[in-house]
């Protein structure tokens, strides 16, 4: 194994037995989850493990590249690096599980919503502006399974984000997306096919 990897493979197993052991011990809150984003932000601050040599961003005409880093054998704390192209744009979603994003390199803008409906009416959804939050290197946020965010790259180069899920993405099979416009929601498919690095 190349040094980077071993480094990278030993740091990132250090950081998710301390995520485990937040979540073991206080459940999923928001303040668990404020020192789970601590520990995502300490492993993105290591810039060389997360290279563009070993992760290379996406072709010319693809806007994201998303690696599975590491994840449990029953496919919880899930851990993703994604490389997104300026131009690229997540359309407001829910995660349906807990979810924290550091950044690497790069900025991305996050706009959080808070929904105004109550939910009783299948495939309606009326949501507003609550915030937004610009997420570079050094920041980051955290999001409870129901909080819903868009995502929006600007700039000019890539960025490179670490993303922590309490359950893997191809396991979140009742995600929503919301059209604010219409008022509508639907399920959200995956996205982009996940590149492996040999995560368990």
């Amino acid at each position: 194994m190349a040094p980077t990897a071993e480094i990278r493979q030993q740091t990132v197993e250090s950081t998710l037995h301390h995520v485990r052991d937040i979540i073991e011990r206080q459940g999923v809150n928001r303040d668990a989850l404020a020192e789970v984003l601590k520990a995502l932000e300490g492993l993105a601050a290591q810039r060389e493990i997360w290279n563009e040599a070993e992760f290379p961003p996406p072709g010319a005409d693809e806007r994201q590249a998303r690696y599975l880093i590491d994840q449990t054998p029953e496919q919880t704390f899930a851990l993703y690096l994604n490389v997104m192209r300026p131009g690229k744009r997540i359309p407001p979603h829910d995660h349906t599980t807990w979810a924290c994003i550091a950044g690497v390199e790069g900025e991305e803008l996050n706009t959080l919503y808070r929904r105004l409906d109550d939910g009783s009416v299948d495939g309606r959804a009326e949501i507003e502006v609550d915030r937004e939050v610009r997420i570079g290197a050094g920041s980051g946020v955290a999001l409870m399974p129901n909080d819903i965010h868009s995502v929006l790259i600007e700039g000019e180069q890539p960025i490179r984000h670490l993303h922590l899920y309490g359950r893997a993405l191809e396991t979140l099979t009742e995600r929503t997306t919301f059209d604010v416009e219409a008022g509508t929601r639907r399920l959200m498919d995956i996205g982009v096919q996940t590149r492996s690095t040999g995560a368990r």
